[in-house]
């Protein structure tokens, strides 16, 4: 009996000493986090029909979204709480399919701003003094607070990294399920002249797995109180959520999603 103890006592001496030799510094789970979006954002090419709801101050929209190589094709069901009718529905579809200009901006934007948040992903693990908070047997929570000897390249880094937050990852696939954040002091450019970001402006967002090993952002929420435009296609106060995500085929066209996208059916309690 004494010597199963002894072997069970090895054993967990054993399983614990490998865990501490494989355990991670925060710093190193975010590196690894960060390798991990990026991969997936060099090498997910899948498309998606999504519902999405946009909140602005001065706008509010209800649409169905159809993704495609060559943009984004918009079914827009409401609009300032006005219901659009099939024919409108189609009109603002067609219009945009004859518009190359439209198109162009569109990809430009949202090329634009797919680096700017790779950019700034990249500086997760430079920019930041991270600590551990919560684990669990799926998730990691990690705090982040601004790193005191950074000195930021960019304007966007420069209110990216004055930033103080939260994070919380995925621990199989290492995703970011969540993240927030808010300016931990007021951030100028040119002495106030060419933009100011006060204190507390933050954001948040979250991302949710939509197919095998396919992530996609589910919702933004943006609250800039100044005058620095970041994002072309994100406003200052924004609240963007995105459900029921439905796979297209990879080199679905414009015309093929703007098919799709009408055969959805327009939503129940919204």
């Amino acid at each position: 009996m004494a010597k199963q103890r002894a072997g069970f006592l090895w054993t967990g001496t054993m399983v614990l000493a490998l865990c501490v030799a494989h355990a991670q510094t925060p710093q190193q789970i975010i590196q690894q986090v960060v390798d991990a979006e990026h991969a997936a954002d060099e090498n997910d090419h899948s498309q998606w029909v999504y519902l999405e709801e946009i909140h602005k101050p001065k706008e509010q929209v209800l649409q169905w979204v159809a993704a495609t190589p060559q943009g984004e094709v918009q079914r827009v069901l409401e609009k300032n709480e006005q219901k659009l009718s099939a024919s409108q529905q189609r009109d603002l579809i067609q219009n945009f399919l004859h518009d190359p200009r439209a198109q162009k901006k569109q990809i430009s934007e949202s090329d634009h701003d797919n680096k700017q948040i790779d950019d700034l992903l990249r500086l997760l693990p430079i920019a930041f003094v991270w600590t551990q908070t919560d684990a669990t047997a799926t998730n990691t929570a990690l705090h982040f607070e601004p790193a005191p000897h950074f000195h930021p390249p960019t304007r966007e880094a420069h209110v990216f990294s004055s930033m103080a937050g939260d994070i919380v990852v995925d621990n199989q696939q290492h995703r970011v399920l969540s993240m927030s954040g808010h300016l931990i002091h007021e951030v100028t450019f040119g002495g106030g002249l060419l933009g100011k970001l006060k204190e507390g402006s933050s954001f948040s967002l979250e991302q949710a797995q939509v197919g095998p090993s396919l992530w996609q952002l589910t919702a933004v929420h943006v609250r800039l109180e100044g005058n620095a435009l970041l994002f072309k296609s994100i406003s200052l106060q924004q609240d963007d959520k995105r459900s029921d995500f439905e796979p297209e085929p990879a080199t679905i066209t414009l015309d093929e999603a703007a098919t799709k996208v009408m055969t959805e059916a327009e939503p129940v309690n919204f």
